[in-house]
């Protein structure tokens, strides 16, 4: 007997969504802020709309993007390698190396950044020549660091030591975050401690750590504007005050900063999502295939039945 679709269902509840006027209010008084503030930037005229499109592409500025991006990547990974060193360190069985991690934590999250680039900026006058050779004994080998040790180098060393003392707790939680039992299977697999943490542990830590890394990136990026302490004189930050100094405008310069601090950021960003995105394979949910995929395929497959759920047949002994 076939039945039409259209058939009405008897005694059937028709429910209906609940209303949510916070929703709408909320989305009123929003709306109505968003309008309020792009009419005060757009006629407040304090801040020069003109003077930050002629200035926003301008050489000088453009160049300290690139040195506010150099000095990040550099510093970050000065910082990476030294975190992934000390939380090895931290989690050493040897007295000695956790000891000497400990304290670099301590000093180096203890004391404030500006005053570690402050230290930094002067290590030329504190050490004016490094020299190697016989203990007591003659000089093999001198140089002056002011040569050598530049203020680039001063502000990155000093970002690069600070930020590892910070990372290095997030990478001691990303270690401890894997079961201890894969390391365990990995050893009686023959396999080397250095092979299981290369191979095992931190491809798998890096889901957890690849967040607050990302964070502590964009983090980066905004603390390269305190490295006139050093003092470095080519970041973004110093090249749009430098051009406000000129021509008395602060507050369009400002503004022409605080735009390129936002785009890279939102490039970051981005960059962060993918890349979580990738180590988070097989823990995070992951969005439905597109329509033609290989993976949209294979679930239509799964979805047919006509596979067994055991691929092996049982075999009778």
């Amino acid at each position: 007997m076939n039945t039409s679709i259209d058939t009405p269902i008897p005694n059937r509840i028709r429910a209906k969504r609940a209303p949510r006027p916070g929703t709408w209010i909320a989305a009123v008084i929003v709306a109505l802020f968003s309008v309020w503030l792009i009419a005060f930037a757009a006629g407040n005229e304090v801040f020069e709309w003109n003077v930050v499109g002629t200035y926003l592409f301008d050489v000088k500025v453009i160049k300290g993007v690139g040195w506010t991006l150099l000095l990040t990547l550099v510093s970050m990974v000065i910082g990476t390698v030294i975190a992934l060193t000390a939380a090895i360190m931290r989690l050493s069985s040897n007295p000695v190396l956790r000891g000497v991690s400990w304290a670099y934590i301590f000093v180096f999250r203890g004391v404030p950044v500006y005053t570690q680039l402050v230290f930094w900026g002067l290590i030329t006058v504190i050490v004016p020549k490094i020299v190697i050779g016989v203990p007591f004994g003659p000089e093999l080998v001198s140089f002056s660091t002011r040569e050598y040790f530049t203020a680039f180098w001063a502000a990155t060393v000093a970002l690069g030591l600070n930020e590892g003392a910070y990372l290095a707790e997030i990478m001691r939680a990303g270690l401890t975050s894997v079961e201890r039992g894969q390391s365990e299977a990995a050893k009686s697999l023959g396999m080397k401690n250095s092979l299981i943490l290369r191979r095992i542990v931190i491809p798998q830590a890096m889901r957890v750590i690849i967040p607050p890394l990302g964070n502590e990136t964009i983090g980066m990026l905004k603390t390269t504007s305190l490295v006139l302490a050093v003092p470095f004189t080519l970041d973004l930050t110093y090249a749009s005050n430098s051009i406000a100094n000129l021509l008395f405008k602060p507050v369009p310069m400002l503004i022409v900063a605080a735009l390129w601090y936002l785009a890279v950021t939102s490039v970051l960003m981005v960059g962060q999502y993918y890349i979580e995105r990738y180590f988070g394979r097989g823990f995070d949910d992951r969005p439905a295939a597109r329509p033609g995929s290989r993976a949209s395929r294979q679930a239509s497959v799964n979805a047919s039945g006509t596979t067994p759920k055991d691929p092996l047949p049982e075999v009778e002994l």
